[in-house]
């Protein structure tokens, strides 16, 4: 069974990577359409979320709206990002350009740049995170991931990733690996904090209410004295991103380390304002908002 699982997600991957990108986000919206009216399950989790954030902003009509082009979003998202994965710079470049980038690094680009911590998201195409490094010379993108199981799968992914030519971590397993590198120049690491984090998770307001978030930025930024940021990829057209970085997120208030808990709600506020600025390009089908008992769902903890 595993062996017929890779085969037919490779022959599935190797299909979409053969077609113009342009048909492909429109294949990956077809499916999402597709998807809004044969997932029940999903639709439920994402028409409740938004209704929640949105409901005394927006008609109910407005909010079934948003939630189908949400699923439409995410079709486009994932069959381009599988298609984007096997994509050079030169053929991605007309695709995807880059915003705010003098918040993370001065210009010209230094030498030997400082490492990084960026809080990312699912926003858009988040598999272009890692494409940064790039197309800016000295800068090594790395990030965390959670292995895929069945092992034949978590290899596909891999396989896919390594085209960005970033550095990626097993969470669990490579700890050591990790720290080694963030004591070289030049690393920009991304870290993927908008899901539930169950119970290892701090408690913060998003949205006004409070939910299990992920302090891996602070945590990270703190350890190793990087400098924090976030970072949005926005649709700015069919199969057309902008990778926009925010704002630095203060990690110390005269000279003392701020709580991993205010760092992390600054982190949420700025992932609030991406969010209300184009609400459809975020992943509302996750249950974000549990109760203190439920821990973080398998099935997404490796994203």
């Amino acid at each position: 069974m595993d062996w017929f699982i890779y085969i037919f997600a490779r022959t599935l991957i190797k299909g979409l990577q053969s077609l113009p990108l342009p048909l492909v986000a429109r294949i990956g919206r077809f499916l999402g359409a597709l998807a809004y009216v044969l997932d029940g399950r999903h639709r439920k989790v994402a028409l409740a979320n938004l209704t929640m954030v949105f409901g005394s902003e927006k008609s109910g009509q407005e909010i079934r709206e948003l939630a189908r082009e949400n699923f439409k979003r995410i079709g486009e998202n994932y069959c381009s990002a599988v298609k984007t994965t096997a994509m050079s710079a030169d053929k991605l470049k007309p695709h995807l350009e880059f915003a705010n980038v003098e918040h993370l690094y001065p210009e010209p680009f230094p030498k030997y740049a400082p490492p990084r911590v960026v809080a990312i998201g699912h926003f858009g195409n988040f598999e272009l995170y890692p494409r940064f490094g790039q197309f800016f010379q000295g800068i090594q993108c790395a990030s965390t991931y959670r292995a895929l199981r069945p092992p034949s799968l978590n290899k596909l992914l891999l396989q896919m990733r390594a085209s960005s030519d970033s550095l990626l971590f097993e969470r669990r397993t490579e700890a050591a690996a990790l720290k080694a590198a963030m004591s070289k120049p030049g690393i920009l690491l991304g870290l993927l904090v908008d899901q539930h984090a169950g119970s290892g998770g701090v408690w913060v307001p998003f949205f006004g209410r409070e939910c299990s978030t992920s302090s891996a930025p602070a945590v990270f930024a703190l350890r190793y004295n990087c400098r924090l940021f976030t970072a949005f990829c926005y649709r700015i057209g069919l199969a057309k991103w902008r990778i926009e970085a925010g704002p630095e997120i203060p990690l110390r208030d005269n000279g003392e380390a701020r709580a991993i808990k205010d760092i992390t709600r600054d982190i949420n506020i700025e992932f609030e304002k991406a969010v209300r600025r184009d609400p459809a390009n975020w992943f509302w089908v996750h249950k974000r908002w549990k109760p203190k008992h439920q821990p973080a769902p398998r099935e997404l903890a490796h994203v």
